[in-house]
């Protein structure tokens, strides 16, 4: 059997005032384009679908309109999680009709989806946080443990979580029971979370940039050794780059988001996993490139010229910029930067001052008139830069 794993879609993500839909639209087309050429059996989408609660019409336009085609209009299975940039409810809300596609859509944590069947596969079993699917064309069960994104208020209402008990054990029980229960060697056993994950004695992952964090110190953070032993793969969402924390016998993966949505992801490749399986052996996965989306860079340069020159041969780009010069920008400098390129997304000009002394500033004249305050408190605010002749004309125009 094969199945495609992709998470943390983000659908209707702005990056600042970029709006990043037109990608999205091109990176969804390929997912759709490699299920199909891959031609995989299941579809698991781990959490992150929209980028906040309250998505806009055309993201809840978007991904209705990929489920039903990654779906097939009902021959293959897709099976999505609400992550933590997700409202639950929301995620829940079309099931009905979603099910008649063949989509399983799981909001809460310990869901309990009620069985059903089409013509080419049908949930079998179902139980809080778990379901098996059959298939017409299978000889063999897929079992998927699935645990949607559990903020401390939904893991007590659906994972019966005590004030003091951690969130480990709690999870590890779970799992455990649901395991023990249902995931023989007959058939595939796989889990789904959207969870920050990492492993014991490996160096911490760092969540993404501008990504709400789910580990809030150490209380929110899941080892992966209390992944019972019977599951095959686990597809995790969250974290934004491609990485198995598992082993390879067993990978536990994060499957990366489908863009670079922030600047510390820049450079980065983005992949959906290939995972080829069977009851009672050790899975295959391959990483699949994406290749749509704009490339996030980052870029410093030490003159307006080299900067200009760099954005006209890179256009399709969106921008970090960082400028160091000996004094500040001028405001024609800065508009020929913006005129050169539509994707500048920051500018950050960073003023080269090796000889400035802090203790020089460590008092200041508070009897001197107002313009020369304005110099030494700008001084001392900038590593004793002076203030340039735009910024002492706007001064004394307010004045």
């Amino acid at each position: 059997m094969k199945i495609l794993h992709t998470a943390d879609w983000h659908l209707g993500k702005r990056l600042d005032r970029f709006s990043r839909m037109e990608e999205q639209v091109l990176v969804m087309n390929e997912i759709v384009d490699i299920a199909d050429r891959e031609n995989v059996d299941l579809v698991l989408i781990a959490g992150d679908l929209y980028d906040n609660f309250n998505p806009s019409v055309e993201a809840t336009e978007l991904f209705y309109k990929t489920l039903k085609r990654l779906s097939l209009n009902g021959k293959r299975p897709v099976v999505a999680i609400s992550g933590n940039h997700d409202a639950p409810s929301l995620i829940d809300a079309p099931d009905p009709l979603a099910r008649e596609c063949g989509i399983i859509l799981i909001g809460h944590p310990k869901a309990h989806i009620a069985p059903f069947e089409l013509e080419h596969f049908k949930i079998s079993k179902s139980a809080a946080g778990f379901i098996e699917l059959e298939f017409k064309n299978k000889n063999f069960p897929v079992r998927i443990l699935h645990t949607p994104y559990a903020n401390e208020v939904r893991l007590k209402e659906y994972l019966g979580e005590n004030k003091d008990e951690e969130l480990n054990q709690v999870l590890r029980e779970n799992w455990k029971q649901i395991a023990d229960k249902f995931c023989d060697e007959n058939g595939i056993n796989l889990l789904m979370a959207h969870l920050y994950m990492n492993k014991k004695g490996a160096p911490m992952v760092e969540e993404p940039e501008g990504e709400k964090p789910i580990k809030i110190g150490n209380a929110d953070l899941i080892w992966s050794d209390i992944i019972p032993h019977q599951i095959q793969y686990t597809a995790l969402g969250h974290l934004h780059g491609f990485q198995n924390i598992g082993t390879a016998e067993k990978p536990v993966v994060y499957s990366s988001s489908p863009l670079c949505y922030s600047f510390s992801e820049a450079g980065q490749t983005k992949y959906v996993s290939i995972i080829e399986a069977e009851p009672n052996k050790a899975i295959s996965y391959d990483k699949i490139a994406l290749e749509n989306g704009k490339p996030l860079v980052r870029k410093t340069f030490d003159s307006v010229e080299k900067t200009i020159e760099w954005l006209q041969e890179n256009p399709d780009t969106l921008v970090e910029l960082t400028l160091e010069s000996e004094t500040f920008l001028k405001a024609e400098e800065r508009k020929l930067i913006y005129q050169s390129h539509g994707g500048i997304v920051h500018l950050i000009p960073k003023v080269k001052n090796q000889n400035f002394n802090e203790k020089q500033l460590s008092e200041i004249n508070l009897n001197q008139d107002i313009q020369a305050l304005f110099k030494d408190y700008f001084k001392s605010k900038n590593k004793g830069q002076e203030p340039n002749e735009d910024l002492i004309k706007i001064f004394t125009e307010l004045l």
